[in-house]
């Protein structure tokens, strides 16, 4: 999936007001979006009226698209804007005590920072609740970004403590639950959860490296 931005951890997918249309992907994360036009293997996924963003995603992964028939609100000009995501991951990573750049890669993984997918287990938001988890966090609107990385980042840091802050431990039982980790004593045997860990564990390195490399130039 390619998204239109000069730097996807300092944006998220923005969902329009008017957005009239839902895709489902086969990967079970939907997508609002206000038209879309198939180009050949590609299919895009216009966010905005204006056509200045949109999402590219593979249209064989395009399981389908339904109109939203609920009524388009328009929002007022006086009402503030959005906060952005990298202020958010910033400010519940410092709460926490953790690396703003783990929780920015978790969110990848979980959710391409769609504030508004759903999985096909029914995780919601950017950094993928199940409810169940939501409320026992007190996150009641998963679906808005603060707390749901409010949230989010609570539970990792809960979960880091449980493994005496072995990240790989605590991403596992983030993605398959603690007791599947406990169970087998680490990792548990399942590709999802094993991709999952090893795709965080790559990318956080990878901008502790760049980071490490910038302050040696």
């Amino acid at each position: 999936m390619k998204i239109r931005s000069t730097a996807l951890f300092l944006a998220a997918i923005c969902l329009s007001a008017a957005a009239s249309d839902t895709a489902t992907l086969r990967n079970g994360y939907s997508i609002q979006h206000e038209r879309h036009e198939v180009l050949g293997a590609t299919t895009r996924l216009y966010l905005s009226g204006d056509a200045s963003s949109y999402v590219d995603v593979p249209t064989d992964e395009v399981q389908s698209i339904v109109a939203d028939e609920a009524p388009v609100v328009a929002l007022s000009a006086t009402l503030p804007a959005a906060e952005p995501i990298a202020s958010i991951v910033s400010r519940y990573s410092s709460a926490q005590h953790l690396d703003p750049d783990l929780v920015a890669s978790v969110i990848h993984a979980e959710s391409d920072f769609n504030a508004k997918a759903v999985s096909r287990k029914g995780a919601q938001g950017l950094m993928q609740l199940m409810p169940d988890t939501a409320s026992r966090l007190g996150v009641s609107d998963s679906f808005d970004a603060s707390a749901n990385v409010e949230g989010g980042t609570r539970y990792l840091r809960t979960l880091l403590e449980r493994y005496h802050f072995d990240m790989v431990k605590a991403l596992a039982a983030y993605n398959a639950g603690p007791e599947r980790v406990e169970k087998y004593h680490g990792v548990p045997p399942y590709y999802e959860t094993q991709a999952y860990v090893a795709r965080i564990v790559t990318e956080f390195n990878r901008k502790k490296m760049a980071e490490r490399k910038a302050l040696n130039r």
